[in-house]
């Protein structure tokens, strides 16, 4: 794995990842994949594509994402699977080409949410499932704290709290917004192991997403005062310890 792949890979995994070994089972319960093809939309290092190939084979499932690094990472941890460098808003696979099409913490992030589940269901065939999840940043107890902690010592709000589909029943709109039918939503909760502060605190300083940004504008000082700040939110800082995370889920069927 290259240098600058195997960084960025590992540093969602720090952050993120860590999540995905319940979450992505869940997500994929919920959406109902137990055959056919599927796609993977906004894969990263391939959490949730790992899982898909578990259930349906590599050979039924693409993934596409639009990091390099981690179509490189998804590629090696999924051998088999088709996996491209591409936006959701703008999948190039044919009309109806998968049986089901699944997007695992993304729709915040994309430039145009309803653009790219519009492009999710135009890829997924009649009858087939389009799935979403995103989670409720209130409820991950990892990314709460660090505001928490950033908003008592710099008095700062959470860079991230006007992301499409932290709130409930954003998802479901999405989905109803694409002309989907048949629209379900529920909440899932995954877990994530931590030894001790100092593995909780390297996901916040691995350079990903919105915390990792905001870390970078730190002074040393900033940050020092915001790790204890963390550690004082913790019951017990020296570990190991557990941490939940709720993620909001919506899926709906492409009309017949």
């Amino acid at each position: 794995m290259g240098t600058g792949m195997f960084q960025a890979a590992d540093g969602y995994d720090r952050l993120i990842g860590r999540f995905l070994p319940s979450l992505a089972p869940a997500f994929a319960d919920f959406a109902g994949v137990e055959k056919g093809s599927a796609l993977d939309v906004g894969c990263g290092p391939g959490g949730l594509t790992v899982e898909l190939a578990r259930r349906l084979g590599a050979g039924s499932v693409s993934a596409i994402d639009p990091s390099s690094p981690f179509v490189a990472a998804c590629r090696e941890r999924v051998p088999g699977a088709e996996v491209i460098e591409g936006v959701a808003e703008a999948l190039p696979f044919a009309d109806g080409a998968f049986d089901s099409a699944l997007s695992s913490l993304v729709v915040g992030f994309m430039s145009d949410a309803q653009r790219g589940v519009r492009e999710m269901a135009r890829v997924t065939r009649a009858g087939g499932v389009v799935a979403l999840c995103f989670w409720d940043h209130a409820r991950m107890q990892g990314i709460a704290r660090f505001w928490r902690a950033a908003g008592r010592v710099l008095g700062i709000s959470p860079a991230d709290d006007r992301l499409l589909g932290l709130r409930e029943g954003e998802l479901a709109s999405l989905l109803e917004g694409a002309g989907l039918v048949d629209v379900r939503a529920t909440e899932i909760v995954a877990t994530a192991d931590y030894r001790d502060i100092d593995d909780l605190w390297s996901g916040y300083t691995a350079r990903i997403g919105p915390i990792g940004q905001f870390v970078q504008t730190l002074t040393a000082d900033q940050l020092d005062a915001v790790r204890i700040a963390v550690r004082e939110d913790l019951d017990d800082p020296d570990g190991p310890f557990t941490l939940d995370a709720v993620a909001w889920a919506a899926r709906a069927a492409v009309p017949a």
